[in-house]
């Protein structure tokens, strides 16, 4: 369990599960360094936690994690302010939803730094600090989308099987160390996911980001691992994909996420 007074570094913390992830470890009483693009959002969600919770902690950095300078850049600061980090809760993500030979190649580019590449660069300067405490944690969010190709999703669902191997890895490397690791598989959310992609598609049965925090926050504290898919409908799909056909299971995931048509006007 992360305690109170213990410090959480939380990515893309500025909206949706992120900010929830924030609001959570607030009321816990554990201090927090915020990071994301949007420094408006950031410091109103700041604003709010400092209001709700005085004695708490708060340090907005604002950075682009789709860069890859942006991760050493901002463990160069923690050092530089003495913050010890306790928790890495990397949320920061985003998808895109098009066949890949229509993606802007340097879009997807920003995608897999994103989704994997600053997640894993944040995790290898931050879990040798927590090692040698013994304690601490980090929890990669993943997705469902981690358990099977997704045409027309084919980078964001290979970006998140890769979070997914990843992090299960590091779980099986440190058990028995103190540090806690765990990989959280949220399926469709009401977050800026569906806005940012442009598409409108999987439009029932979303969680909101407060359920989804509150699961991945209580597998964590619970110390289960490696992994927790969030909702009962989306475990019962992640692992029904194991009992199906290759080719069946990508028919099916690339009908789940179908978008919308919209309607003449």
């Amino acid at each position: 369990m992360i305690e109170t007074g213990s410090t959480a570094v939380v990515t893309g913390a500025s909206s949706g599960i992120g900010e929830q992830f924030a609001r959570q470890l607030a009321a816990r009483g554990v201090n927090l360094v915020l990071i994301a693009r949007n420094e408006v959002r950031l410091q109103s969600l700041t604003d709010q936690l400092k209001t709700a919770h005085r004695d708490l902690g708060v340090t907005v950095m604002t950075a682009d994690l789709s860069v890859p300078t942006a991760a050493a850049e901002l463990t160069e600061k923690l050092t530089a302010t003495g913050v010890t980090v306790d928790m890495l809760v990397n949320n920061a993500g985003f998808g895109s939803h098009n066949l890949f030979v229509d993606e802007d190649p340097d879009n997807v580019a920003r995608e897999i730094q994103l989704n994997c590449g600053s997640l894993v660069a944040l995790t290898a300067r931050l879990l040798p600090g927590m090692l040698a405490r013994g304690r601490g944690g980090v929890l990669n969010v993943a997705s469902t989308a981690a358990f099977q190709p997704i045409p027309t999703m084919a980078v964001y669902a290979a970006s998140k099987a890769f979070v997914l191997s990843f992090t299960e890895a590091l779980w099986g490397e440190t058990r028995g160390s103190g540090v806690r690791v765990l990989a959280l598989c949220p399926g469709a959310t009401e977050t800026r996911f569906f806005e940012v992609t442009g598409k409108e598609f999987m439009t029932h049965g979303r969680q909101t980001p407060e359920l989804v925090a509150g699961v991945g926050l209580r597998a964590f504290d619970s110390g289960h691992g490696p992994s927790v898919v969030s909702g009962l409908a989306n475990r019962m799909l992640a692992n029904g994909y194991r009992f199906l056909p290759r080719g069946a299971m990508m028919r099916f995931a690339r009908t789940n996420v179908r978008a919308a048509r919209t309607q003449p006007a």
